[in-house]
């Protein structure tokens, strides 16, 4: 039998695998060359970052699935977690593809605005699975702030 934590990370795995290949090698050639926050000093340690907000909310959707298994309100809250998911997925080809950091700053805070939605509905289905959501509520404001303050640097590339 297929448990739901595999559908559910393969799905996550499946749509950053997918939406990750969308990067255009130009893209990542322009931001490559950008200047930097002084203060960005953690840059190496962002895939670990994203990797664990993403197992973390796959996890979340896990007892979301696994408290009510095929409702109505459990299949919109997994739209709500496929749309966050693509929202977040859409940072880097959005903002590559148009090389703007203004895009990119708008994607991050609209990312930030879905999750601060989805929490507060999951929030009455299990605790602990808008608990898990917490990772990206702290992380994305950060992501969004880095991108803007790298927009300050780099007045051309908004």
């Amino acid at each position: 039998m297929v448990k739901s934590w595999m559908v559910i990370g393969g799905i996550t795995l499946l749509l950053a695998l997918l939406i990750g290949s969308l990067t255009p090698r130009q893209g990542a050639q322009w931001f490559r060359r950008l200047q930097r926050p002084k203060w960005l000093t953690f840059e190496k340690l962002i895939p670990l970052i994203w990797t664990t907000v993403f197992v973390c909310g796959a996890w979340s959707a896990v007892l979301v699935w696994e408290q009510a298994p095929g409702t109505p309100q459990t299949w919109a809250l997994m739209a709500g977690y496929f749309l966050l998911e693509l929202v977040t997925l859409a940072y880097n080809p959005a903002m590559l593809m148009t090389r703007s950091l203004r895009v990119g700053t708008g994607v991050g805070a609209a990312g930030f605005g879905l999750g601060l939605v989805l929490t507060g509905l999951v929030w009455p289905v299990s605790r602990t699975a808008a608990l898990l959501l917490v990772p990206y509520l702290l992380w994305s404001p950060i992501g969004t702030y880095t991108t803007w303050a790298m927009g300050q640097l780099n007045p051309t590339d908004l």
